[in-house]
């Protein structure tokens, strides 16, 4: 019986995240530390409450994780100037260059995982998969919208 195509997507999710797992705690990085430290080097700045809903934490599992990162010097709170009860992210000098050696990591497993397929149905692929992914951002905002309407 083949696959269907949610469950060939998710496994590849789960082997990236696995092999990946593996490389980056060669340097001293936990998946839940790469993770915050990715989605900040792309959201520096953010709120920690927006943060949370991106990586899908509840606030308080997210903050202890920013305590931590904190004390490791990766990262550092901001009082936001917009609302003083909300802190805003950064990532320190040291956080930065972690980052930076987690990204060819990344790179170098893609690069491997792609090795047998020829350059143009690398980019066939990619173009298919960020219409998949356009198609369902629209179906999340069309069934948020739908229960806002629904509820409110």
């Amino acid at each position: 019986m083949s696959d269907n195509i949610g469950f060939v997507i998710g496994d590849i999710s789960r082997l990236i995240r696995r092999t990946f797992d593996k490389r980056a705690k060669a340097i001293g990085v936990t998946r839940p530390q790469w993770r915050v430290l990715t989605w900040l080097k792309r959201n520096e700045g953010i709120n920690q409450s927006a943060l949370a809903e991106m990586l899908e934490l509840d606030a308080m599992t997210l903050c202890r994780m920013v305590d931590r990162l904190q004390d490791a010097e990766l990262v550092e709170r901001r009082r936001d100037s917009a609302d003083r009860r909300a802190w805003q992210l950064f990532l320190t000098t040291k956080g930065v260059a972690l980052s930076d050696q987690l990204q060819p990591i990344g790179e170098h497993l893609l690069q491997e995982a792609l090795a047998d397929m020829p350059g143009t149905d690398r980019a066939q692929l990619l173009a298919l998969l960020e219409l998949f992914r356009s198609n369902l951002q629209s179906i999340d905002e069309a069934d948020s919208e739908r229960n806002r309407t629904a509820h409110g």
